[in-house]
């Protein structure tokens, strides 16, 4: 198995080079000591998130909510290229967390909630910025699972209005939707720059909506004979396109 990933504070890696010791504490020294149960000895990946990785090895255990570990390496990715990211709307009940996992578990770069007219899911008040910071900790926690160095970021929830300056500057942009003319298979799919993919709620994406986003640049593309729930719909997507674009070459 490769070794297991623990977040640490942005920048906190900033100065640390092989050789150096650095302590692992508070929760995720908890989680490595007290559940992962990690021994001395054991290779251990630490990563702020944006893509810097100090791997290395336990070399001490400090109770039962600290370890210290022996950096071996510093590793650093550069931004992806073409960038992805995906537009989602709210799904009802925890099927938002399930899109955020499994997304970030593909690869995906970005993840904006989106208020599409016929989300039966209404993100208000204390509700809503509970559920958002549970988007905020799935994509982390999906992060280290499948060992990321850089994580997906989680924007704040937008309106169909707050999309058009997203998509304006995106260097391809796609709707999915079944009555789409052409494959997402067979698109034309830009070798830098940001590719935006939109994903409607269970109820469809209105003409309205679809008009809106066809003046900012986003076309209507079709993934394929079957018709996806819109917890399964970016994922697949951005599997496709992570295949076709060479990421995961």
């Amino acid at each position: 198995m490769t070794a297991p990933v623990f977040l640490v504070e942005e920048n906190s890696l900033t100065g640390v080079f092989p050789g150096t010791v650095f302590p692992l504490d508070g929760p995720e020294g908890r989680h490595a000591v007290s559940v992962r149960r990690l021994r001395v000895g054991e290779e251990i990946v630490l990563t702020d998130g944006a893509g810097t990785g100090a791997f290395g090895t336990v070399a001490a255990i400090e109770g039962k909510d600290r370890l210290d570990v022996a950096v071996t390496s510093i590793r650093s990715e550069p931004e992806p290229r073409p960038r992805i990211t995906v537009v989602q709307a709210l799904p009802k009940g925890d099927r938002g967390e399930l899109a955020v996992e499994t997304m970030t578990e593909t690869g995906v770069d970005a993840i904006v909630p989106w208020a599409a007219s016929r989300c039966v899911t209404q993100w208000k008040g204390d509700r809503g910025q509970k559920s958002l910071t549970k988007w905020r900790s799935t994509a982390r926690e999906a992060g280290k699972q499948s060992r990321r160095l850089r994580f997906p970021a989680v924007a704040d929830l937008a309106t169909t209005k707050q999309l058009a300056p997203l998509l304006a500057t995106a260097a391809f942009a796609a709707v999915l939707h079944e009555e789409g003319s052409t494959p997402l298979a067979t698109a034309p799919l830009p070798e830098t720059g940001d590719i935006i993919l939109i994903v409607g709620p269970e109820g469809g994406v209105s003409p309205e909506e679809l008009a809106t986003f066809e003046q900012s640049g986003a076309r209507p593309y079709r993934l394929g004979p079957s018709v996806l729930r819109t917890s399964t719909a970016g994922t697949a997507a951005a599997a496709l396109l992570l295949g076709r674009t060479g990421r995961w070459g």
